[in-house]
């Protein structure tokens, strides 16, 4: 199913007017689409985590994190606040959990959820989880590309419409790829930091069966944003390889 849709993609594209020297709408169908599934899972996050921070518990997201490091033998890792909301993230450079005012003050059920979430990133550094090691190799790529990709659009729709070279396209559809790529490694990495976090939470007693059952679910909707954004990515960057793939049969 899923090579027929883009088979009919590529189709559509030949039959815009430029004769496939220019993006056509089935591009813009993809871009409208993704940024439509990216704000229907960010709403539905922000609602459920609106919904669980109003769920107390007995310890704050700063209390969880230390906890969770601690018992798991994990003593170089710092636990710092940060500005921001939903900011909260793991950084293996200098070995530092970074929760936002909201998780690191609050004690909530979202809060504890997303602090053992932030924790099991720790935990995959510490038993060097492969995924986690991979995603970390590809950053700087990934930020090259990135940038790229911002600057590289204009390009090469001038390179197509007007210079009718796909060159530009080419590197254009190989920058997004590379964030394909990036998005499609991230998966594992944030399903398996929720599965060790839930585990953790489960175990050492932290939350109830009720509250386990709610940070479950605001783990899932965090983790469907990386879903949506692996789904874009994937989207846009094989469309944009089917264009090349129908120019060099154009060509031929």
């Amino acid at each position: 199913m899923t090579f027929e849709f883009y088979g009919l993609l590529a189709q559509f594209q030949q039959q815009q007017p430029g004769g496939g020297h220019g993006i056509g709408i089935g591009y813009w169908l993809i871009i409208g689409a993704s940024f439509l599934l990216s704000m229907a899972v960010s709403g539905t996050l922000k609602r459920r985590f609106a919904e669980y921070s109003q769920i107390p518990m007995r310890m704050t997201g700063a209390q969880v994190a230390e906890a969770m490091l601690r018992q798991n033998g994990i003593n170089d890792v710092q636990v710092i606040s940060v500005p921001g909301h939903l900011t909260d993230h793991y950084n293996p450079a200098n070995k530092t959990v970074n929760l936002s005012e909201p998780v690191y003050h609050a004690n909530s059920v979202a809060a504890a959820a997303v602090a053992a979430h932030e924790c099991g990133h720790a935990v995959q550094h510490q038993q060097a989880y492969a995924w986690l090691g991979f995603r970390s190799a590809m950053v700087p790529v990934v930020n090259i590309a990135s940038t790229l990709q911002q600057y590289l659009m204009l390009f090469a729709f001038g390179g197509l419409a007007f210079f009718k070279s796909p060159m530009m396209l080419m590197i254009w559809a190989g920058a997004f790829v590379v964030t394909a790529l990036f998005a499609v490694v991230t998966l594992p990495v944030e399903f398996d930091a929720s599965r060790r976090a839930l585990v953790w939470l489960e175990k050492s007693g932290v939350a109830n069966q009720m509250e386990h059952k709610t940070a479950k679910n605001a783990l899932f909707w965090a983790a469907m944003t990386y879903v949506s954004a692996a789904i874009g990515a994937i989207a846009q960057a094989a469309y944009l390889v089917m264009m090349l793939l129908g120019q060099r049969d154009n060509r031929g």
